[in-house]
């Protein structure tokens, strides 16, 4: 088991989005490296990057390391920092090669209703995280994890990534949180992509980065289980979610308040 929730630590997924570069994938590890072992008795913490980003608003956008690159890069994370790693399956034949190195498969949650993509996750053994669609009710999610259990999942994880709200944007209900732990599973807030504005900054998906924390701190405060940050040294350069990415320099405050939310709790 790679989090265990009656730990009552907070679950960490750190994330640069796309593996642009091993120096990167490096520079983003090691800090969420340095805060595992700081917050160790409080804290879980998983390194993920995207091979792949195979749903680009645009045909042009860049989509990534491959999956042979990118592999080599989270087996090096994880043997030189010691974290659990994980990055998405896209299709049902990629989850044994990504099984091999990675602890933890995420599905998409364009996807997240593909009988046989999480079918084939939950057969790898490893831990299936799978995120809400932005199209789907929280309540519907009881329908997914079903499928995953269906399929012997060892450990399954769901994460709140908004709903589609008008045109262009979405909103994120914490009331989700709560609905979506009656399913039994850990239940992750991810506070980036939620505050994106899909599509709406000519032909790559806009957001707002502003409002990151606030969810964040607000999603712990509805009872969350864990947080999923994409984080970027310098994220106006970053080749995907550019206006989303938390800043790398302000991840350990994030993390600082959200952990003082969750002692409150507890």
């Amino acid at each position: 088991m790679i989090f265990d929730p009656s730990s009552k630590k907070l679950l960490l997924i750190a994330v640069p989005c796309s593996l642009e570069s091993r120096e990167l994938s490096f520079e983003v590890a090691a800090e969420v490296a340095r805060l595992s072992v700081k917050f160790s008795g409080e804290l879980t913490a998983v390194f993920k990057g995207s091979f792949d980003k195979a749903n680009r608003t645009s045909i042009k956008s860049p989509r990534g390391t491959g999956m042979e690159l990118g592999l080599k890069i989270l087996s090096d994370v994880k043997a030189q920092f010691h974290l659990p790693v994980t990055t998405d399956v896209h299709e049902s034949y990629q989850c044994n090669p990504v099984a091999e190195v990675c602890d933890v498969l995420q599905i998409p949650a364009f996807l997240c209703r593909q009988t046989d993509l999480l079918v084939a996750a939950a057969k790898t053994g490893k831990t299936v995280n799978v995120k809400k669609g932005q199209f789907l009710s929280p309540y519907d999610m009881r329908h997914v994890v079903s499928k995953l259990r269906e399929a012997n999942a060892k450990e399954i994880w769901q994460s709140e990534r908004g709903s589609t709200f008008g045109y262009g944007n979405l909103v994120a209900d914490m009331r989700s949180i709560a609905i979506m732990s009656e399913n039994k599973t850990p239940v992750i807030m991810d506070a980036t992509h939620s505050v994106q504005l899909p599509g709406a900054n000519n032909g790559v998906s806009g957001g707002d980065r502003r409002f990151v924390p606030i969810l964040a701190k607000s999603a712990i405060a509805a009872g969350a289980d864990g947080l999923f940050i994409e984080t970027h040294p310098n994220p106006e350069k970053a080749l995907s979610d550019a206006a989303t990415q938390l800043p790398l320099e302000r991840l350990e405050e994030l993390v600082v308040s959200c952990l003082k939310i969750k002692r409150a709790l507890d």
